[in-house]
């Protein structure tokens, strides 16, 4: 028997008993000294099309060389639970100019593989270390996976659809296997079992158990397909920070033996689904917050700890976006006041990226204000408040992940940067010990 093999055969074994599953060696980085061992990031479906963000951009502007992970957002459900693209012409069949491209060569027509797919396994190939996934699900596309982990029928038929399409390749009007090696692990994101995150969401009670059997259908064909393709693939799954939700959708000790580690809700505390201004990703709970109960990033990670996740396996995420609301009182420097609605955002109202943040405060309307103590930082013109993380806050963060000695860090999302990388260098340098 070769060692890839009799390795596979010693990993069926453990999952059979239940023990915990191992890194794959890419994952096992040496932590030189106590750093974590990985750097996940979110490249959204969309950033092409809506953002101007290709692959490329995390090439040219330093990410790539710092991320160890890279999760692809977001492959969809269909009402039987079956995975499906929902934009094929961003995913594997848009035309990518050579000035877009990861290897400056232009796509050409007839080509098997097109669109971001192509983009991220020629990142692969330039960034060889690097694991890709494909997330599933995301806020508005898990309406479906409560049909998915019903049965053991739907389970199985499920899992089956996803390794079909995701990792052997075979995308509808493609050859066979046109994308196969792109992926190397699936990430789900399912928002949330047993409660129902976006409006529309099926939701049943046993949502909670059946959740930890559909890892346990993963793990079963992950380890067969990693079988014929001699190799080990991944599965994740992004956690939530709400207490209430970890607990009625969650056997989370056991969800955790299954993963190879999980990314954990490191933001969105507080939004413009609230009335009064407040931080969105703290590391711990600012004075005079007036809000029950509190969160924040210290808070969800004793959280998860006291329900049994390791401390290697938890990745904590981290935003590249800020929260805002306008009509705030001047009063406080805008922090905890009510405000009349949300800001007025470049996508989405109460939503904006880092990179767009930064040019208020450049533009001298804007002032920042810092709290060290509770580790968050806001904008305030007088009217308008957005809470956000920049380099320095990225780079506590950073600290705070690498001295708990957690897993890693997640960044949602990627496409929220600088073009100098000023967000991934902040982070890497808090992650790391120079």
């Amino acid at each position: 028997m070769s060692k890839q093999r009799w390795g596979a055969a010693v990993l069926a074994g453990a999952l059979a008993i239940g023990l915990s599953v191992a890194a794959s060696p890419a994952q096992a980085h040496d932590r030189r000294g106590g750093d974590p061992v990985r750097t996940v990031g979110y490249y959204t479906q969309w950033g092409l099309k809506d953002r101007g963000i290709p692959v490329r951009y995390l090439v040219d502007n330093g990410t790539a060389a710092r991320l160890t992970h890279l999760n692809y957002a977001f492959g969809l459900l269909d009402e039987q639970g079956r995975c499906v693209s929902s934009d094929p012409v961003a995913d594997y069949q848009r035309l990518i100019p050579a000035e877009q491209s990861v290897n400056g060569r232009a796509d050409q027509p007839g080509q098997a593989l097109a669109g971001n797919l192509n983009q991220l396994k020629q990142l692969k190939k330039k960034f060889p270390e690097l694991r890709v996934y494909i997330s599933l699900g995301g806020w508005t596309g898990s309406k479906y996976f409560s049909n998915a982990a019903l049965t053991p029928r739907s389970r199985a038929e499920h899992v089956k659809s996803c390794v079909d399409l995701w990792l052997k390749g075979n995308l509808p009007g493609t050859p066979a296997g046109a994308a196969k090696g792109v992926f190397d692990g699936i990430d789900l994101d399912w928002e949330w079992p047993a409660t129902e995150g976006n409006a529309g969401n099926v939701v049943r009670p046993e949502d909670k158990q059946n959740f930890t059997k559909l890892l346990r259908e993963y793990r079963t064909q992950l380890r067969q397909q990693g079988f014929k393709d001699r190799k080990t693939y991944d599965l994740t799954a992004f956690l939530p920070a709400n207490r209430e939700a970890m607990d009625r959708g969650y056997e989370l000790a056991d969800v955790y033996k299954l993963l190879t580690f999980a990314t954990v809700q490191g933001y969105d505390y507080h939004g413009t689904w609230e009335k009064t201004t407040n931080q969105q990703s703290a590391l711990r709970v600012p004075e005079g917050d007036p809000t029950t109960p509190k969160d924040s990033g210290e808070i969800v990670v004793d959280a998860h700890i006291e329900r049994g996740a390791p401390l290697d396996k938890i990745t904590l995420g981290v935003p590249y976006y800020g929260r805002g609301w306008t009509g705030v009182p001047d009063r406080n420097n805008g922090l905890f006041q009510q405000s009349t609605g949300a800001a007025p955002g470049s996508y989405e109202a109460g939503y904006e990226d880092y990179r767009t943040l930064k040019t208020l405060v450049a533009g001298g309307k804007f002032k920042l204000y810092r709290d060290d103590k509770a580790g968050h930082a806001w904008l305030f013109d007088g009217t308008t408040f957005w809470t956000y993380d920049d380099p320095t806050e990225l780079a506590r963060k950073g600290r705070f992940i690498r001295d708990r000695k957690l897993g890693g860090a997640m960044i949602w999302s990627l496409d929220g940067d600088t073009s100098q990388g000023e967000l991934i260098r902040g982070l890497s340098s808090g992650l790391h010990r120079r």
